[in-house]
């Protein structure tokens, strides 16, 4: 799926979200069920209608899913909180999202690791090898003409 462009005002609106909710997480939530988390990234539909609001949390899967628990049920007052200090017209409905870029990260950390390791070890293998052949297999123009004079 392509991003889309998004509008200025949406952009400013997602930035204005993430600092509210990141200052609330820190401030006046303060349920035991919140991990050490990080808002990550905000966005905005056209429409200003509705918030997904990504996040990670260090440490444990039992971390992440009371920290899930703990954003849902402080979700009304977040919203809340939001609309009086945007001050826009219709609050956004908000959305909260386990960021899934450090997991992936260190996916592809995996397999790049497992990728030298396999370079490395053909390089080893190829060490002192040579040829099968030898050791320019393409035909020359110097090539033909040696052997059409010797077909005559």
């Amino acid at each position: 799926m392509a991003d889309r462009p998004v509008s200025p005002r949406a952009r400013k609106l997602a930035d204005r979200i993430k600092e509210i909710v990141a200052q609330l997480l820190d401030t006046r939530i303060k349920d035991p069920r919140l991990g050490f988390l990080t808002v990550t990234d905000v966005r905005v539909t056209g429409d200003l209608q509705n918030a997904s609001v990504f996040y990670t949390v260090y440490g444990s899967d039992e971390d992440r899913a009371g920290t899930a628990a703990a954003l849902e049920s402080a979700k009304g007052l977040i919203r809340s909180e939001v609309g009086k200090q945007t001050g826009i017209r219709l609050t956004p409905t908000i959305e909260f999202h386990l960021d899934s870029v450090p997991d992936t990260a260190a996916h592809l950390d995996a397999a790049l690791l497992e990728a030298r390791r396999r370079d490395a070890e053909l390089a080893a293998l190829r060490e002192g090898k040579g040829f099968a052949g030898e050791a320019d297999p393409y035909r020359r123009p110097e090539d033909d003409e040696d052997d059409e004079a010797g077909d005559r």
